[in-house]
This record gives C-alpha cells, structure tokens and sequence, in this order.
C-alpha cells in the first residue's frame, strides 16, 4: 500500500524507518520529512497544515495510509477535514480536534482527568482577566510550584517556580508578556508532584488499545536536569522502575479510565496516546496527555517493537484492534539529542554536518536537517539524535556515545548524562 507520513522530526524518521521495513508498504512519502527520511521514501514539500494540499497528493497518489506524527495538524483537525467525500475512505492514525485538546488544552485534559478520576496534581486556571486571583492564589501555594500554558508551546510552556517572586514573575511573563505566545492566555497552577517522571505509550482504536514500551526523557537543556526544559536531550527504554505492579497501576488508575472517559465524551480516538507520569512513591500521577508518539521517545520504543508497523496502524485506524498482541524486544535502548548551540533560545541553521557515515553500531536519527548540495546541513534546534541499543542500559548508552562523538558541526551540544539516573539506581 501507498503511505503517507506527516512530519519532519525524529519522530516522524523513526516512524518512516519502521514502516519501510514491512512487506505492506509499498510506496511511502513523508511531508515535508528532512535529509534523513528520504533514505526510506520520497520526501514532499508540502506543509503539515496544509490539509487542502495534503488532500490533493493523497488522491492523486493513490495513498492508503495516512500517520500524522506532529501535534499542530491533529490539533487543528486535519482527521476533520479527511472526513470529506473524497477522503473518508482513507485510513488515518491520530484523533480529530475533539480527542485532540487533551494535548492542545492544559485546561481541557486537567478537567478530563478530574472528571474521570485520573489521579493528578491539584491545579487551577487563570486568564488574564483574573491575574490578580492568580497572584494571590500563588501566595497560598506550597514551593515549588509549576506554572503550565494552556495551549500548544513546542514542549517548552512549563515552568517550575521555586520561590514566591519567581513563580508570581513566571506567571506576569506568560499572561501579560505573552511568554508564549496564544498558548499562554491561560495559564494552569499547579501542584508540584516529587518523584521520577516517566511516559507510558498507548495506542487505541477507540475501544481496544495496545501498551507500547514505556520510556523515560530527559527535558532540560543542562546536565543534571538544570536548565529550561527543551523538546527533550535524549530518552531510554525501558524503565525498570515501572515494574509489573508499578504498571498494573497506570493500567488500571489511567489507562483504562483514558479511553473509556474518550468513549463517555463520545470521541472516536483512534492513534497516539502519550500519557507523561510521575511515580510519587510507587504510585502514578498524570502530569499530561500528548496525542501522538513523543519525541525523542520515539527513537527509543519503536527500535523495541517487533511487530509489523504497518499491520498494527491499520487496525488501530480501522477499528479493529481487538486481542492484538504486541511483541516487545527485551533489549535496551537509548537516545542521545545533539542540538543547536543556543537551543532551546535563538540558534542558527545551516552549519554542515560531518562523520555521520562514521557511525556504524548506533542508529542515526535525523531531525533539524536538510540536505543542499550533497551536504547535510543543520535545519532546527534538535538536530539529530543517535539510537543505540543493547542486552543492558549501559551498553545501549556506550553505543549511543560512540555514536554522537563520531559526529560534528560548530556549536554541536549534547547532554552527557542521559540514563545515569537509572544506573544510579542499581538496576540495569
């Protein structure tokens, strides 16, 4: 079958990398897709919220399969618009503008979890209308204390505040000085939640769903978790801290009530469901939705995943998911991000790359790049990302680094301590 993939990060190659393995494809196009992608398919200059174009090369190329990978166009209902006449027989994975705001609303998926009994942290919304409530609220608030835009912000509208002045300031910059744009006309308080952050992975047809390997990422910028958060340095799988009775939990507490809350709302949701958790002394808290595979998480659970990408895809947007057995490879996998100096701030692009045909035992993941001139060239703030996998973590990070020091270009950044955290728990 022709297939068509929405994107052009790491997550959107990780995807292409998969499909093109399965005897089902056929053709496969990613748009816009970057330097890396067309290794597997035909790259398409087309925006990702361009749906009336989309639409167009989807019936001109016979394109069966449609896998939406970024947050922007599912948010802004591009499952809607394939409900016309022309499109309503294609099959596509990612939810519509409804099942959406649970990534496109902080407000939104706050009171889904509340309604359902999905445990979360306390918080509550505020508007600019209500800025004064909300700095007096901050001063009833136990420190730190987390200040999330409402809307969509790149993986960077989360702020933790650590003292009264710093969280009431956070709140002025977001609300008043638009920090971040329309995302932060609202603005959720929250309560902060102590413990180890970790993402769990579903995918659902709107009745059944599959649990895909969980994964842990690292957000901040510096080493040590110190820094702004970023779109994420790096991510392993899996986490052996969510043990089977850890994962029971998530089951039962977040999962399940997920998709049959999804159900009571009457939304059809057949795709990606990233649930973000904290584990608070054993016990799993939602921190938030995304509607689509993370990133880099990605880099690290789909490497894992046995089964037919495509097979899986088709059943989850037809419907028929059922008593589908997903086969997980028990090795490990990591990921290390290596960015744009200036990242997650102002950067700048086109900085040539050099020694990626010098990595030979580690995956290497594209993302920031284009290709000019037979030169790969630098194309965002995270530019590539290198997967390496292995029998224990510290052989898939030994793989992962030898990889990313093969790698160069002026103002290369990476973090060099992804996963010690988990070593340093003593259960590799």
């Amino acid at each position: 079958m022709n297939i068509l993939v929405i994107g052009s990060g790491g997550r959107e190659y990780m995807l292409a990398w998969k499909i093109h393995q399965s005897l089902h494809c056929e053709r496969l196009f990613i748009a816009p897709g970057n330097a890396g992608t067309d290794l597997f398919g035909e790259n398409i200059e087309i925006d990702v919220n361009d749906f009336g174009a989309i639409g167009q090369f989807v019936i001109e190329n016979k394109v069966e399969l449609v896998v939406v990978g970024p947050e922007d166009p599912l948010v802004n209902g591009i499952r809607d618009y394939f409900k016309n006449d022309q499109l309503k027989d294609i099959a596509i994975v990612g939810p519509g503008k409804d099942g959406a705001r649970l990534e496109g609303s902080k407000d939104f998926s706050k009171r889904f979890m509340q309604k359902n009994k999905i445990p979360t942290a306390k918080a509550q919304t505020f508007a600019i209308e209500s800025i004064d409530e909300a700095l007096s609220y901050l001063r009833q608030c136990k420190m730190p204390i987390v200040l999330k835009a409402d809307g969509l912000a790149a993986g960077k509208g989360v702020v933790i505040a650590n003292d009264l002045k710093e969280a009431q300031d956070t709140l002025k910059s977001m609300l008043l000085d638009k920090q971040f744009g329309e995302a932060s006309n609202k603005v959720l308080i929250e309560e902060f939640l102590n413990g180890i952050e970790l993402s769990v992975f579903v995918l659902t047809d709107g009745k059944h769903y599959v649990t895909l390997p969980e994964a842990k990422d690292y957000k901040r910028i510096g080493e040590e978790d110190t820094g702004p958060n970023t779109g994420g340095m790096g991510a392993v799988s899996p986490v052996r801290f969510a043990d089977a009775d850890f994962m029971k939990k998530v089951t039962e507490r977040i999962i399940e009530p997920t998709v049959h809350g999804l159900q009571n709302e009457g939304i059809d949701y057949r795709g990606f469901i990233f649930i973000g958790l904290m584990n608070v002394k054993g016990d799993p808290y939602v921190i938030e939705y995304n509607v689509r595979m993370g990133d880099p998480e990605a880099q690290v659970v789909i490497p894992r995943i046995k089964n037919d990408l495509v097979e899986l895809l088709v059943k989850v947007a037809d419907g028929k998911l059922g008593n589908y057995q997903l086969e997980v490879s028990e090795d490990y996998a990591s990921t290390v991000v290596m960015v744009s100096d200036g990242y997650p701030g102002s950067y700048k692009k086109g900085k040539s790359i050099q020694g990626l045909a010098d990595v030979t035992n580690a995956l290497v993941v594209h993302a920031g790049t284009k290709q000019q001139d037979y030169e790969v060239l630098t194309n965002g703030g995270r530019v590539l990302a290198v997967t390496g996998m292995g029998s224990s973590l510290t052989d898939a990070l030994k793989m992962s680094y030898h990889g990313v020091d093969s790698i160069h270009w002026e103002g290369a950044y990476f973090r060099k301590d992804i996963g010690k955290d988990i070593l340093r728990l003593h259960l590799d």
